[in-house]
């Protein structure tokens, strides 16, 4: 990512779309991408719990800022519409969104980005949390993806009781499958991935010999990024 300049030249737009996501379902995406010329990389950012409210718009902002096309899918549209906490509530008491729902509608922002004119043909995903998680599976089951990034994701490594019909297969699981570079974002006072978890999956990648690299973070613990919650750090 090239160093910011007082003199370079900043212009994007920046909407609520409609696209079609898993099952062809049209469900609501915010995107912001530059209007500057030239060709842009596109980055799909996987919202965690409890929706796409605020730090997910203006982390789709700053990617855009920066030369992306961003993109951010509603993975709760189906739900209906209200405040990030009324929905949040709806997704809790529906068991949460199902895996193949999940990487279907981030399949359908991939080719949504790709359909846009100066995109050059990259795409990469990212997403913290259930959305860390989201970002490891889809990675494991997209040929054409082009990076990955997992903050804190929570329950890639899972035991056979914690799956579910909507979260059928342990994402670590798939591991051999990785189609993209990874980068890992950790803190080490998190419970969920705990640092023995992170310490597992860091096993399996380099058993599966895929290209990856963590970081993890003394004094973090989940969600640190998170600028407007308790733990950020």
């Amino acid at each position: 990512m090239p160093a910011f300049r007082t003199d370079q030249v900043e212009a994007m737009v920046a909407q609520t779309v409609s696209i079609a996501g898993a099952n062809g379902d049209q469900i609501g995406a915010y995107i912001a991408r530059p209007t500057t010329p030239g060709d842009h990389p596109a980055v799909v950012l996987i919202h965690s719990a409890p929706g796409c409210g605020d730090w997910y718009h203006e982390a789709t902002l700053r990617f855009a800022r920066r030369g992306y096309i961003a993109i951010c899918s509603n993975l709760y549209h189906r739900l209906g519409h209200g405040s990030v906490e009324e929905v949040s509530a709806r997704v809790r008491e529906a068991g949460g969104v199902a895996d193949a729902e999940v990487v279907g509608d981030v399949h359908g922002a991939m080719q949504h980005v790709r359909g846009i004119a100066g995109h050059n043909g990259k795409v990469g995903v990212i997403g913290s949390c259930s959305g860390g998680r989201h970002s490891y599976l889809v990675a494991c089951q997209t040929p054409d993806l082009d990076a990955a990034v997992d903050l804190w994701g929570g329950g890639v490594v899972a035991r056979p009781e914690e799956l579910t019909p909507k979260r059928p297969v342990a994402a670590i699981d798939m591991t051999q499958h990785l189609n993209a570079p990874l980068l890992g974002i950790f803190g080490n006072d998190d419970a969920n991935p705990s640092p023995e978890a992170v310490d597992t999956l860091e096993v399996a990648l380099r058993a599966a010999g895929k290209q990856y690299a963590f970081h993890r973070y003394d004094g973090a613990g989940h969600g640190f990024m998170h600028y407007d919650g308790a733990n950020y750090r």
